[in-house]
């Protein structure tokens, strides 16, 4: 009988009483975690979209620790501990809270990132609004997540009241302060401004074709202080953001995607020129990258030895006119040596004999 009514009179410590407490509320934040988790990929196979496929692929990490750790913190005022463990506790939660709930902000960018890309897609035509957009959206992004990382930070420094005291301590300075962070700073400062500029001025956009340092490639990436170049190589051109405000470059595609492509042979002066006009034109309405905005075959220049015939041709985008001017110069040069080898650049020597008053012969060159 003793025994049975100290089985029903157990009472756990209060150590054993916060334990279960806490683990239990970390379980049920992993399971409300897997939860949702599973709703979404049941939501998402029943009605299939990259939306909650963007949202499982980047939230779905950061969430998992936010809910375990919003719970642990509710479960406090379950627990039985001193009013000073309970605050230093809380501290550290409301810090991890912190740094956990900027995580997610970060990765809720990307979330909206993936919707404007999807919204504004690349792969057309004629995609130069599409460009523009995604050059201001990407730029903007970047900018609000050096903001978040910047007031996040603020918040964990100024929940100490260490810090806090620092802080006041450096605001009697801030005229000296701002005066000299401001020439520490300078070009970072001239970068992020130079930023603002081609993010709303757009010298260039994302998957520009520019040439720059003797380089033909694609826009890739426009950070705060930096733009990557795609090379055709698949190299990467790094340069710096406000190379592109100070220096001069090439772009290709600044007002529209289409493109003149040109083809230059150099050919000997006996080269008639109506027959590769007709093949030229034979083959530029058969090819199916020419847009049927411009064609032409003319004699563009007379040098000592040769002419130069310039093919035009038009083109939706670069990579299409590069194609094309391949094409159209192998194709034509292999017409060239088919119908009229004699009009390969050759080099003359006339010898011919003349007779002079001492009738002596003489050789012409």
């Amino acid at each position: 009988m003793d025994v049975s009514e100290n089985l029903f009179s157990f009472q756990p410590s209060n150590n054993f009483h916060n334990l279960i407490i806490a683990i239990a509320a970390i379980i049920f934040g992993i399971v409300l975690k897997y939860v949702l988790r599973a709703s979404f990929k049941f939501v998402a196979r029943l009605w299939a979209n990259f939306q909650i496929q963007s949202i499982l692929k980047h939230l779905s990490a950061p969430m998992g620790f936010f809910l375990p750790l919003f719970l642990l913190n509710l479960s406090l005022n379950f627990m039985y501990i001193s009013d000073e463990l309970a605050f230093k506790i809380s501290r550290v939660l409301a810090v991890l809270l912190t740094i956990n709930f900027a995580i997610l902000l970060l990765r809720f960018t990307k979330v909206l990132q993936d919707f404007a890309y999807h919204a504004y897609d690349l792969n057309k035509e004629d995609n130069l609004r599409e460009r523009k957009i995604r050059t201001q959206l990407q730029f903007i992004r970047k900018f609000f997540a050096v903001i978040i990382v910047l007031v996040t930070a603020a918040f964990i420094l100024l929940s100490f009241e260490s810090m806090r005291k620092i802080g006041a301590g450096l605001l009697t300075g801030v005229g000296i302060g701002g005066i000299i962070i401001g020439f520490a700073a300078q070009k970072s400062l001239g970068n992020l401004l130079a930023g603002f500029q081609i993010a709303f001025t757009q010298p260039i956009r994302i998957d520009d074709v520019l040439v720059v340092e003797g380089e033909w490639g694609k826009v890739e990436e426009i950070t705060l202080t930096y733009v990557a170049v795609n090379i055709w190589d698949q190299r990467r051109l790094i340069l710096p953001i406000t190379y592109f405000i100070e220096k001069p470059f090439q772009n290709w595609t600044r007002v529209s995607a289409e493109l003149l492509g040109t083809v230059f042979l150099y050919l000997d002066y006996a080269t008639p020129i109506s027959p590769l006009r007709d093949e030229f034109t034979r083959l530029i309405k058969a090819h199916p990258l020419w847009d049927k905005r411009a064609s032409a075959v003319q004699v563009t220049d007379c040098k000592d030895n040769v002419i130069e015939v310039r093919f035009l041709m038009s083109a939706k985008n670069s990579g299409k006119a590069f194609d094309l001017r391949c094409d159209i110069r192998e194709a034509m040069l292999a017409f060239v040596q088919r119908n009229y080898p004699e009009s390969l650049v050759k080099t003359r020597i006339d010898i011919s004999e003349k007779k002079n008053t001492n009738d002596t012969p003489t050789k012409n060159i």
